[in-house]
């Protein structure tokens, strides 16, 4: 009979072996990463100009400029990316919310729709993060 620290070494090592487990953890990481790193360049604009992509009717609806909306949009997906971190069953559903409001700015953008579309696959893949967070919580869980 395995002690309980070999069982669960063996049971760890089995998980790390389980290809939906590494996708669990890929997704995980890209989506912890990915929305932490853009919303701090929404302060910094180094790797676009982020106002250009906002579109001029909600730049209309909303106060102040369309960087000062940057900024907002930066913390959002700061704390987007922390949420998927530490609690992926959740983050992963508003990181899907979240890229579901982001799809209608570029749908109303002439020129656009290939960035909606992209945003549709990462949307995807957070509701893939969400599903699989739950199966892999609920398989740590003791019986």
């Amino acid at each position: 009979m395995l002690s309980t620290g070999a069982a669960s070494a063996t049971s760890r090592r089995s998980l790390a072996a389980d290809p939906g487990y590494q996708a669990y953890w890929i997704l995980r990481t890209g989506f912890t990463v990915a929305p932490i790193l853009f919303g701090l360049d929404k302060f910094a604009n180094l790797l676009v100009d982020w106002p250009t992509y906002l579109a001029p009717w909600i730049n209309d609806l909303v106060p102040g400029s369309a960087q000062a909306a940057m900024y907002a949009v930066g913390v959002i997906e700061i704390v987007a990316g922390i949420t998927v971190a530490v609690a992926p069953r959740f983050g992963g559903w508003l990181v899907a919310g979240w890229f579901a409001g982001i799809i209608v700015n570029p749908l109303t953008i002439p020129g656009h729709y290939d960035i909606a579309l992209r945003d549709f696959g990462l949307l995807l893949g957070a509701v893939a993060l969400a599903r699989l967070a739950e199966h892999y919580h609920a398989t740590r869980q003791p019986s």
